[in-house]
């Protein structure tokens, strides 16, 4: 029981980082129907951001995650702005081919520029040193950050969504483009603040893993940036609590996998479930079922 308890905690803690990440991909899914592939990518960015500011700046945590953010909300408007919007009205697979093509002139660009080769961040100072027992089950100061960012962030995130006026331009926007740009809603300004929000909880997500996992590289968004998207499919893809929900339940699946079974099945039994969902409930949990628009 207490080895589960402690997968349980890894999970979380993991989770929380794959819906930092999914929250992305569904947000800018449910504006314009786009799978922002580029999107793992700029959380990666968020890393090595991060990692600049500890490391050459000498910040601390705190200002290295909002600069991280900041940085990556003007890379995501910045990405939206030159490879999207010019084929807004372009077909599927055009955006599609556009997206992989952007996330891969990120990830070797980023690789001219800093080398290939893996960076780790520095030794943590303060309470981010400090672990915790209860009982034989063990908390340590970086999961229980990871988990209170997250969970502040998504609150956040939501506040801004049901409360804001921008938040109800989102949701406008995503029900009835061209009703919301008869309505006054600046369609394009719209578009553009959903890919600042994503990409700036990428970037939140991105220094998180490199305090956590302590490693980072060029090519570190590829898989949980699949992951993520996973996770969005799973909840539903277009939706913000769906994407909490799939984050979640992916961070789990993975570290039960990793406990009980082996570790190189993990990412196996995570493409299984996106087969699984896809056949079973293709809008995934929370989603609704919605006709192809010809």
């Amino acid at each position: 029981m207490e080895r589960f308890l402690q997968q349980l905690i890894n999970g979380i803690s993991l989770g929380s980082i794959y819906a930092l990440i999914a929250l992305g991909y569904t947000m800018v899914y449910g504006i314009i129907n786009l799978i922002n592939f580029a999107h793992g990518d700029v959380y990666m960015i968020g890393a090595y951001v991060g990692y600049f500011c500890m490391t050459t700046l000498k910040l601390g945590f705190f200002p290295s995650l909002l600069i991280s953010m900041l940085v990556c909300a003007v890379l995501g408007v910045t990405i939206e702005k030159i490879a999207y919007k010019p084929l807004r009205d372009a077909t599927r697979i055009a955006v599609l081919i556009t997206a992989i093509g952007v996330s891969l002139f990120i990830e070797y660009a980023t690789m001219f520029f800093v080398k290939p080769d893996s960076r780790s961040y520095p030794p943590l100072t303060g309470f981010l040193t400090k672990d915790y027992y209860i009982g034989n089950l063990f908390f340590s100061a970086k999961q229980i950050l990871i988990i209170c960012i997250t969970v502040v962030l998504m609150a956040l995130l939501q506040f801004i969504v049901k409360k804001t006026r921008i938040g109800k331009a989102m949701r406008a926007v995503s029900l009835d483009r061209d009703a919301a740009q008869l309505m006054g809603i600046s369609v394009d300004r719209t578009i553009s603040f959903t890919f600042l929000i994503g990409s700036a909880l990428a970037g939140a997500a991105g220094i998180l893993v490199g305090i956590y996992y302590n490693s980072i590289n060029p090519l570190m968004g590829v898989m949980p940036g699949l992951k993520a998207f996973v996770a969005a499919v799973f909840g539903g893809i277009g939706t913000i609590p769906g994407a909490m929900i799939g984050g979640y339940f992916i961070g789990l699946v993975e570290v039960m996998v990793s406990g009980y079974l082996d570790s190189m099945y993990r990412d196996a039994v995570v493409f299984a479930i996106l087969i699984i969902i896809l056949i079973v409930k293709p809008s995934g949990l929370l989603g609704k079922e919605m006709r192809e628009k010809v």
